[in-house]
């Protein structure tokens, strides 16, 4: 794809003749605009293809997206100056970069999902090997889409001189026109029906079909019998290492997989939302929820983080009323549903396969003691804050915030201030808000920025920590580094309107969680008063502090 900030193409006049075309000037003119609304949206798609992988394998979308698009940008321009050597042979030029390009893009995404999978859980340096190979990537993708400015310029006023402004206004037309069509294409129809993988093959082959049938179709006068011979072998075998990846690309798929998620996977769906892989949850085994390549859900220690999630909550008052944000997979309306006097519980999740699996797998369904079976139990698929907004007027005794960490790009929305001061207006008098807050122990800044953010909304807290024994249950937003030595544990926060702290504690009247004990609660509540940081801003929409 060509970029409006890539360095402006020459406008010296060529030193090689007008091009011997075996068409019309007008419709060889054509053909080359045609080119290149073909390669900018494959451009395009690169660029879309390595941001979404970033987030997806990395985690952090708004840094991995400026470090794409940074590097890729200033490649551009070096690849545009590096190219005007090759002016003297454009049409040759522009063909072996289209071959380049079209491997190095189109294999992208394959070799991004190889490093991760097979060297990211090393540690060491080889927990840097996606980052690395992201960046390297970039550079030679940006490289190569830079490249093709000061060729196309000269194979388009080789056709037919015109002034530079005109030229230049009929390659951008084309340029953006394209690029609106891949960055529509990317996530309407390749990611959707095609995957990551094929959907970046596939953009390959288009790219390397359109850049030879140019230059040897419209252009192969003025090639030698040997250029022309090349450029044919080198398209074909680029074509043919991206075929032989597309028809391995299942089979590769599941080996990743089985390597980041282990062997016992059953499940691994993509919804319009996100990546849900379930492994374990029959023959006895625990059953692991990832989405998006993060452990949502340990079997081993899911029971844990639920009842720490929710049993306080609900020990501190009323609780005929609650609200569950996210808790898609049913497992915190479980702990719920255990008290009697509930008589209502809405799931607001935003992702509607999630729900499906919820209800109808085996494995989970099992685990969540079919909560969705229960008639107290209505599900809404909606965006958290989005719905809050619209909320009925019936207030809840009881929100519990069962959402991904905060820190994650995606989520920093459900852990600000504006979201706070929505669910403080759904809340009855005397309501209780409990909120997941990522690690206490591995990131404690993160904790008390979301303490920090519930007191700006006009709530006062009781902080508490819960102590998780799985290891690979995932301690933050980011997958791709080391594991901490720190111990594991899950941060919550307990919330009411007003200024003072709502009690921490277990009522005895209630079902009794097996994990939790009051001795316990205080305990964990001052573990986590240790680790206090005090004088934190807010997080806010306009200034995520995460």
């Amino acid at each position: 794809m060509i970029e409006s900030h890539a360095p402006a193409p020459p406008v010296a006049a060529p030193r090689t003749g007008p091009a011997r075309l075996p068409v019309r000037p007008g419709t060889g003119r054509f053909l080359v605009l045609v080119c290149v609304f073909v390669c900018a949206a494959c451009g395009l798609v690169y660029e879309l293809e390595l941001v979404a992988f970033a987030s997806y394998l990395i985690g952090d979308s708004v840094t991995q997206a400026s470090v794409v698009l940074s590097v890729m940008v200033f490649a551009m321009g070096i690849g545009s100056l590096a190219a005007k050597r090759l002016r003297w042979h454009a049409a040759a030029g522009f063909g072996a970069v289209e071959a380049v390009l079209a491997l190095v893009g189109g294999c992208s995404a394959m070799a991004l999902y190889a490093v991760f999978a097979w060297t990211s859980s090393w540690g060491g340096v080889w927990a840097e090997g996606p980052r690395c190979l992201l960046v390297a990537f970039s550079l030679a993708i940006g490289l190569l889409i830079g490249a093709e400015v000061p060729l196309l310029m000269e194979l388009i006023q080789r056709i037919r001189r015109q002034d530079a402004g005109g030229a230049v206004a009929d390659l951008f037309a084309a340029d953006y026109v394209g690029a609106l069509v891949g960055g529509l294409a990317f996530p309407f129809l390749l990611l959707p029906r095609l995957g990551q993988l094929t959907g970046a093959l596939l953009t390959g082959s288009v790219n390397v079909v359109a850049g030879g049938a140019l230059v040897l179709g419209l252009f192969r006068r003025d090639l030698t019998r040997r250029a022309r011979w090349a450029l044919l072998v080198a398209g074909l075998a680029v074509l043919g290492v991206l075929a032989s990846a597309a028809a391995l690309a299942d089979e590769f798929e599941r080996a990743a997989r089985h390597a980041v998620y282990g062997k016992d996977v059953r499940v691994a769906v993509q919804t319009d939302v996100q990546e849900i892989v379930l492994a374990g949850g029959t023959d006895g085994k625990p059953l692991d929820l990832f989405l998006d390549g993060r452990l949502r859900v340990g079997g081993r220690d899911e029971r844990r983080y639920h009842e720490g999630l929710v049993h306080p909550a609900l020990s501190g008052g009323p609780h005929a009323r609650v609200l569950i944000l996210g808790g898609g997979d049913g497992l915190a309306a479980r702990e719920v549903l255990r008290r009697a006097d509930v008589r209502r519980v809405d799931i607001v999740e935003l992702d509607a396969g999630l729900v499906h699996l919820a209800r109808r797998d085996p494995g989970l369904s099992t685990l969540n003691g079919h909560a969705y079976d229960d008639t107290r139990v209505h599900a809404l698929t909606a965006d958290a804050l989005g719905w809050l907004r619209r909320a009925p007027a019936q207030p809840y005794d009881v929100v519990i915030a069962d959402l991904p960490d905060p820190g994650i790009t995606a989520s920093t929305k459900l852990y600000s201030q504006e979201l706070y001061g929505l669910a403080r207006r759904v809340l009855a008098p005397g309501g209780r808000l409990v909120v997941h807050a990522g690690a206490v122990s591995t990131r404690p800044r993160v904790f008390w920025t979301v303490d920090a953010t519930l007191r700006a909304a006009g709530f006062a807290t009781s902080p508490y920590r819960i102590l998780g024994h799985d290891s690979g249950f995932a301690p933050g937003p980011d997958r791709s580094a080391a594991p901490s030595r720190a111990p594991h544990d899950w941060g919550f926060l307990l919330a009411s309107p007003g200024h003072t702290p709502p009690p921490l504690g277990l009522d005895p009247r209630g079902p009794r969680p097996r994990t939790l004990t009051p001795e316990g609660l205080r305990a964990d509540e001052r573990a986590a008063q240790r680790t206090r940081i005090r004088g934190l801003a807010a997080s806010t929409l306009v200034h995520p502090r995460y």
